[in-house]
């Protein structure tokens, strides 16, 4: 991954996150066209910039060097918490509740640089694990996450009626 730094993004950043989450937003479309509606983002703009402003959800991007405005990838990602629950330990997890890298930066390690990224800022957090969900869908997803040593820890199963 030459060229390119990451950080924390910021309420400058919104427009380039808008920009990677509509072609996540494409992708499942394209996969799951009964579940995920067509030329849509995930949040608002109010959304965005609150979630950027949380500590509790931090979202890094892989920012170009040429700028430090051009989005190539990024990782939004949540703290969780189970306390005082019947069943769960309390353990702090961090969530990855969405990964993606531009169509046109993939295959450059942007993806491994934001993963390995997001890794070591869950162990200085004091983190047990770190997850994420991937759509069946999505299998050049779930290719790139097993490769990184992610293995599956619950199934999501479903009848179409």
């Amino acid at each position: 991954m030459d060229e390119s730094h990451i950080r924390r993004a910021q309420e400058r950043d919104i427009p380039e996150l808008h920009r990677l989450l509509r072609q996540v937003a494409d992708v499942h479309h394209n996969g799951r066209p009964d579940l995920f509606r067509p030329n849509t983002t995930k949040y608002t703009d109010e959304e965005l910039a609150h979630i950027v402003s949380d500590d509790e959800t931090p979202v890094f991007g892989v920012f170009s060097d040429d700028d430090d405005a051009t989005l190539l990838g990024y990782a939004f990602c949540v703290f969780q918490r189970p306390q005082h629950n019947h069943v769960l330990t309390d353990l702090t997890t961090l969530y990855i509740d969405d990964i993606c890298v531009d169509e046109a930066a993939r295959g450059r390690g942007v993806g491994t640089a934001v993963y390995r990224h997001v890794l070591d800022f869950a162990k200085a957090n004091g983190c047990y694990n770190v997850t994420l969900n991937v759509w069946s869908c999505n299998p050049g997803a779930q290719a790139f996450y097993e490769a990184m040593g992610l293995k599956p820890y619950k199934i999501g199963m479903e009848t179409i009626l």
